[in-house]
């Protein structure tokens, strides 16, 4: 009598069944490494909203006065978007990104800012950023605040006095 597993199927079966299984796999025309990319093409189908690709953003900029107010959105790697400046916007959250360090970090609480005020001008940000949510702030009320804003310039428009930067 042949060997039994635990399902009561004869041993001998089980191994020629798995050969056959074997068998098949190993002639397939591709090789395995190509059945898992076509598998995670066909499996993962691209993102069909703009808020579900990676580094998107949407920018509202408020009275900053000179055409500059508006909604404006951009996308990076690739660059596109209605944004005014898609590649020096890109450029400069590509230059500001930093393992460890939030770009859109506000600005911490204790710290000692000047007492100068920038104008009225508020930006929003929101969107994903480095595969991180992104919901952010901006206004030019003092010093530091300030700073913030033109670490982000052009993502946010440069209202700094001309001929400074």
């Amino acid at each position: 009598m042949s060997p039994m597993n635990r399902s009561g199927l004869p041993l001998a079966r089980l191994l020629a069944a798995g050969a056959a299984t074997a068998a098949a796999v190993a002639s397939c025309a591709l090789p395995a490494v190509a059945h898992a990319e076509s598998a995670s093409r066909t499996l993962v189908p691209p993102p069909s909203r703009d808020e579900d690709r990676p580094d998107h953003l949407t920018v509202t900029v408020r009275d900053a006065g000179a055409g500059r107010d508006g909604t404006y959105h951009l996308s990076c790697h690739p660059g596109s978007g209605d944004h005014p400046d898609v590649a020096g916007a890109c450029a400069a959250l590509d230059r500001g990104t930093h393992w460890g360090r939030e770009t859109f970090a506000p600005v911490p609480d204790g710290s000692m800012c000047t007492m100068q005020y920038g104008g009225p001008a508020t930006a929003h940000v929101t969107g994903i950023w480095a595969g991180r949510p992104v919901d952010a702030s901006y206004s030019r009320g003092d010093g530091c605040e300030i700073a913030r804003w033109d670490r982000m310039v052009p993502l946010l428009p440069d209202l700094r006095p001309q001929g400074r930067s």
